[in-house]
């Protein structure tokens, strides 16, 4: 008779949702600063909600289906997803990397169907249209005017530090997906904005610290890392669902529409595939195909070609 499969026994009764969170975060999988950034904010939104100081053996997987639900149950379902598959990373992690005693997502608490949007890039003129708005803030404006010429993520735009611009060259090294740094390149109309971003009331400008940042002093409960704070004015790092929230008031768009619409108005332009690749730093050209599909307008002018043929006399 075969020996039954040895199970490793569950321990860690003892750890408290804090502790949990904070080993999961310490681990090789979110070092890169983007990573970890998006999951701690998602993690500690949750342990929050659940209580910090709480065993994780005592919570039930029905309160952690209850704290998304609240916490992102009225979100779009691309952000309900992103969430969801933070916190089933973690306490999947406890359960199966430290065989600690730890809830599960529950079951009925499924991904939901992301549509797929056909429109996702904006057109040329209606970005250049939004980014010489009077009434968009600098910083703003700085902002999706850098994200669109670099064509770069949110986030490693979010991530950048005012010491790692070379405003000579018009370019900045970011922490891609997979952990490598690469060049970022940005043109005339971001260069113009950066100085007047950076200077400060007194005439003088600021040389360290987060480039974006928030409009208020953290208080003292949610400070952040002291690399996240400005040492100029104290004020911390622009987060990505601010930034988020903000383009959506102001022009009903995602931040990542701002990437999708610059490699699309460049496969529009007939810039060769591996160019558009350079540009946007894929590995995959077939994934880069799919996010420089041609455009509406793009798509009216080849249109023409089909019509009947105009009289010259």
């Amino acid at each position: 008779m075969s020996a039954a499969p040895m199970v490793a026994p569950l321990r860690g009764g003892h750890v408290t949702l804090a502790a949990a969170a904070d080993a999961f975060l310490a681990i090789p999988r979110t070092a890169n600063p983007n990573t970890h950034r998006a999951y701690a904010s998602t993690i500690d939104r949750t342990i929050a909600l659940l209580g910090r100081d709480r065993p994780l053996a005592e919570v039930a997987d029905a309160e952690i289906g209850t704290a998304l639900a609240k916490l992102w149950g009225a979100s779009a379902p691309a952000t309900w997803n992103r969430n969801r598959a933070a916190v089933t990373s973690w306490l999947s992690w406890c359960q199966t990397k430290k065989h600690w005693a730890a809830p599960s997502v529950p079951a009925d608490v499924e991904r939901r169907k992301e549509a797929a949007d056909e429109t996702r890039a904006v057109a040329k003129t209606t970005i250049h249209r939004l980014l010489s708005r009077r009434d968009i803030p600098l910083r703003e404006k700085t902002l999706w005017r850098m994200l669109y010429e670099t064509a770069a993520r949110a986030a490693e735009i979010l991530a950048l530090n005012v010491e790692d611009l070379d405003l000579e060259h018009r370019r900045a090294p970011v922490r891609s997906k997979g952990g490598a740094t690469e060049w970022v390149y940005w043109d005339s109309g971001t260069a113009h904005l950066l100085p007047r971003l950076l200077r400060l009331t007194a005439g003088s400008v600021r040389t360290h610290g987060p480039l974006f940042l928030s409009e208020r002093r953290p208080v003292p409960a949610r400070r952040p890392a002291a690399a996240d704070i400005c040492p100029h004015t104290g004020h911390a790092r622009l987060g990505y669902d601010r930034a988020r929230v903000l383009l959506e008031k102001y022009a009903g768009l995602d931040l990542y529409q701002l990437r999708h619409s610059a490699a699309t108005h460049l496969g529009e332009a007939e810039v060769p595939l591996q160019l558009i690749m350079g540009k946007t730093r894929h590995k995959n050209p077939r994934t880069a195909m799919r996010y420089v599909k041609p455009g509406a307008e793009a798509i009216a002018k080849v249109t023409e070609v089909l019509a009947p043929r105009r009289r010259t006399h």
